[in-house]
């Protein structure tokens, strides 16, 4: 069995007055792929902000390669090794692709390392390559969301988190982003969570499923077995 990278315990979450995670549990080995499944609301985003920090969890914990979740604050979990490409891309529409991707970069301070990373993330999209000095805001949805995966890869994460990476795109891209996920889990042995609503794509580049409703997991299986009798669980959550 593979070493427990991320594992969250009893984790309760919310937005001011209001509670949205109840009692979150759930684990990822270290280079596993792990979708979380719900509908709207079920409260999929709001955990993958906790566990980087953007939220505090107001009981619970949340343990990272071994270690206490280090103040809620999410540079020091940034630099620890967690990564979040948000809903919605999060590019800088002003600046040009490259200068995005030295910017997912900006915990690491060593040049050679770095421009070493820039190279395999380029090589990981060469089309990134053909519109380096491009700024990001004229690019295609897709090629914003694979600039936001690059970003998010550019520190070397150990786990990076994806939360609807598919949202907005045409059904030939959200197969081809989705694909990317087995490509970086495969090539750098990263691990990811992956958050998404398409999901039959999901369980197909997933090693294990939860299924979150009403700000709790009611189900947790390996993603073959939930994707081989879909149409017998999914409506009942």
């Amino acid at each position: 069995m593979a070493t427990v990278l991320l594992e969250l315990e009893g984790i309760e979450s919310g937005y001011g007055k209001k509670t949205v995670l109840q009692g979150v549990a759930l684990r990822v080995h270290e280079a596993e792929v792990v979708t979380v499944l719900g509908h709207n609301g079920a409260g999929k985003s709001t955990t993958l902000k906790t566990i980087l920090g953007l939220l505090p969890a107001r009981s619970g914990q949340v343990r990272f390669a071994g270690k206490p979740w280090a103040n809620g604050d999410p540079a020091d979990n940034v630099r620890r090794g967690m990564a979040l490409v948000p809903q919605g891309r999060g590019v800088f529409p002003d600046l040009t692709v490259i200068e995005n991707l030295m910017l997912g970069a900006y915990t690491r301070r060593d040049p050679p390392a770095t421009e070493a990373r820039l190279r395999e993330v380029i090589e990981l999209f060469p089309l990134l390559a053909e519109r380096r000095s491009q700024r990001a805001g004229t690019l295609s949805g897709g090629e914003q969301q694979m600039l936001a995966v690059g970003m998010a890869l550019m520190p070397r994460p150990r786990l990076m988190m994806m939360d609807e990476p598919s949202i907005g795109l045409a059904p030939v891209l959200v197969q081809r982003v989705l694909e990317t996920v087995r490509q970086i889990n495969r090539r750098f042995g990263t691990a990811i969570i992956l958050v998404e609503q398409n999901i039959k794509t999901a369980l197909g580049v997933a090693d294990r499923a939860y299924v979150m409703k009403s700000g709790r997991v009611v189900l947790e299986r390996p993603a073959g077995e939930l994707l081989a009798a879909r149409d017998s669980w999914w409506e009942l959550y």
